[in-house]
């Protein structure tokens, strides 16, 4: 990790960086890169539904960040529930690639995971499409989404390496330790008191369960915990 700098992790929803990548964050701030998150939607259709639920998913969102190191948070207001991998996503995720210039993008997978189809939520397909397409070819191409250099001067930018959440176990190359982390990890999950509020226990249980059988499938050892991802070289 000493040759990244800086990593950007983009999701669709408030809270999905946390289940699934904020132990891996913490790790990645606590060695000194600069992370940032990019969240497509505020969450708005979860919870009461009531009016003001998004601007509280948002707000949780941030705290969440700060217990792992994070404190630039972006939410680009694509409406939950309904996100689709447009070229207006790819602009805007594209915008933030080029704001931010980070090494590393951590995004969902575009593609089902039939083992476990809760994190296979059609938001999270679609923003990891839209999220490749930002990382190959639009934030590199200096004419893909025009405007953006033209008119925002946002020079292209070549992100090195494309990380893959919640894909297929069998495309899964790569684990990072997160026993250290986990703390943190549950910290930023109670965060979400909208929705993880009056289960943090039994979701706690739950994940260090998973990821003691991450860590063990991985060789890392018993008593340890890890988190999983596919791991795509895009610096060609």
């Amino acid at each position: 990790m000493s040759s990244v700098r800086s990593a950007l992790v983009v999701t669709a929803h408030p809270d999905d960086v946390d289940f699934g990548a904020a132990g891996t964050v913490a790790v990645w701030t606590a060695a000194g890169i600069e992370v940032s998150y990019c969240v497509c939607t505020s969450g708005e259709a979860s919870g009461d539904g009531s009016p003001g639920m998004g601007a509280v998913r948002e707000a949780e969102q941030r705290a969440a960040a700060a217990h792992v190191g994070v404190q630039d948070v972006t939410f680009l207001g694509y409406p939950d529930g309904a996100v689709t991998p447009s070229l207006e996503l790819r602009r805007d995720i594209t915008r933030v690639i080029r704001r931010v210039r980070p090494d590393r993008v951590l995004t969902w997978s575009p593609e089902i995971n039939w083992d476990f189809v809760p994190t296979t939520h059609p938001d999270h397909r679609a923003v990891g499409e839209a999220t490749f397409a930002a990382v190959y070819p639009d934030s590199r191409n200096p004419h893909a989404h025009r405007s953006l250099l033209a008119e925002e001067g946002l020079e292209p930018w070549t992100v090195r390496e494309l990380w893959l959440a919640d894909g297929p176990a069998g495309l899964r190359n790569h684990a990072v330790d997160v026993t250290d982390a986990f703390d943190r990890k549950m910290a930023a999950l109670r965060s979400h008191a909208s929705q993880a509020g009056a289960s943090s226990a039994e979701i706690e249980g739950l994940l260090r369960q998973g990821l003691a059988g991450t860590a063990t499938r991985f060789g890392l050892g018993e008593g340890r915990l890890a988190e999983s991802f596919q791991v795509v070289d895009t610096s060609r």
